[in-house]
């Protein structure tokens, strides 16, 4: 672009007035017409330019757009991200962070002051997508999804293995020999899913989830080839990282190489470093599992001949210390016999004696009987209607009426005369 060159030339002060004294009709601009011959000076002169600085006073209304200032130790610079301008950035924008920012300067004519629009930004130091990680790292840890509490382990012989990544990558052909060298009639089920690239993420998630709506996969094994860190940006996408988290099938991430890390490694169940390495630590060697069993029969095979001697010579042992019965019940069936007699024997004698005491008792009962008393001519005699016997003449008044019990019988009669003795 051709460069506009703008020469100030100082000139002695009545040199000036004289010059002022010559214009008849100077121009006079407008604040539209100045602002807008900046604003054409400005992006002619700028038309992309890449600036530096810490972010500062970042917002985001409900427009969508993106608002912040640049800010070294001397200057603020206004800057801008229009919604729709770029894709937006794979990290986040916040206050205190160093970017590297390329667009265009303009005036904003409304206020009349200057501002950057950007079209590129990415953070300086780390990496675009390195900074992006390292957020969502910080994040998903915050929220809990790396908890070593929450992980499970590996059943020891699955009876099914699924296995999520592309069906026509050398991922999936290191898998496949491996498992069935180790364990040739193993049970296996690919889920197909692009593993890089746009919309990747999301046939990964959707792989995860249709392997958890089966009851016959035992483990799930995510994962891929190496690569850079693009090509393994979707497992560090939140569809993969919230599929992985929510499976109700224990996880292996095997995505890359062993130097390589995502955030599916951090929140799977178990991380391999490569695809090879799944394989080895999912599906057991089938050879190894015959020996180990062989080896555990016979040890039990021991064990168990070994405890059935003890216990034999234990039982022998004690049969010769016991009494035969032959010798032992005859003396205990006598004893049982002479306490039984004795028993019987007790029993009557208490029943004689306790007979005994109640025909006294109801002899004596009989004799301090009142009809006992009675029967020797005696009576008792009780004022008409009531139960108290008269004890003396006194108790009674001329007129009274009264009853008189017999041993046999009952009479009623009424005084006519009372003497007193």
């Amino acid at each position: 672009m051709e460069q506009q060159e703008f020469i100030f030339q100082s000139v002695p002060a009545h040199e000036g007035v004289k010059e002022k004294e010559r214009e008849s009709s100077p121009r006079v601009y407008t604040v539209s017409e100045i602002v807008s011959l900046a604003e054409d000076l400005i992006e002619e002169a700028f038309p992309s330019v890449w600036v530096v600085g810490e972010v500062s006073g970042y917002r985001v209304p409900t427009s969508g757009h993106q608002y912040f200032s640049l800010k070294d130790e001397n200057s603020v610079l206004p800057a801008a991200i229009f919604k729709g301008t770029i894709p937006g950035p794979m990290f986040e924008l916040k206050d205190g962070l160093e970017v590297i920012c390329r667009g265009t300067l303009s005036l904003y004519s409304k206020k009349g002051i200057y501002q950057i629009t950007i079209d590129y930004i990415e953070p300086k130091g780390l990496g675009e997508l390195q900074l992006a990680f390292e957020q969502r790292k910080k994040k998903y840890a915050e929220e809990g999804l790396f908890d070593p509490a929450r992980k499970r382990r590996l059943p020891f012989l699955p009876r099914k293995v699924g296995i999520v990544t592309s069906p026509t990558g050398a991922a999936i052909r290191d898998l496949l020999n491996i498992m069935r060298r180790r364990f040739p009639n193993i049970d296996i089920l690919i889920s197909p899913a692009r593993v890089e690239g746009e919309g990747s993420a999301s046939e990964i998630a959707r792989a995860i989830e249709l392997l958890n709506k089966r009851d016959d996969i035992d483990v799930i094994i995510v994962g891929r080839g190496g690569g850079s860190i693009e090509d393994l940006w979707a497992f560090n996408e939140d569809e993969v990282v919230r599929a992985i988290y929510n499976s109700r099938i224990p996880v292996v991430s095997a995505v890359g190489h062993e130097i390589d890390f995502t955030i599916a490694d951090f929140v799977a169940d178990l991380r391999a470093p490569t695809p090879s390495a799944a394989a080895e630590l999912v599906v057991p060697i089938r050879e190894e599992l015959r020996e180990s069993v062989k080896r555990l029969r016979e040890r039990l095979q021991d064990g168990l001949m070994r405890y059935i001697k003890t216990r034999s010579e234990i039982l022998t042992d004690l049969k010769s210390r016991l009494i035969p019965p032959t010798k032992r019940f005859p003396d205990r069936y006598r004893d049982i016999d002479n306490m039984r007699d004795r028993l019987v024997y007790s029993i009557r004698s208490i029943y004689k004696m306790q007979l005994e005491q109640l025909g006294r008792l109801q002899a004596e009962l009989r004799h301090l009987s009142p009809l006992s008393i009675l029967s020797k001519g005696y009576a008792i005699v009780t004022k008409k209607g009531e139960a108290v016997p008269v004890r003396s003449s006194k108790d009674l008044r001329k007129g009274d009426e009264f009853e008189v019990r017999l041993y046999k019988g009952r009479l009623d009669g009424k005084v006519t005369k009372i003497y007193e003795g």
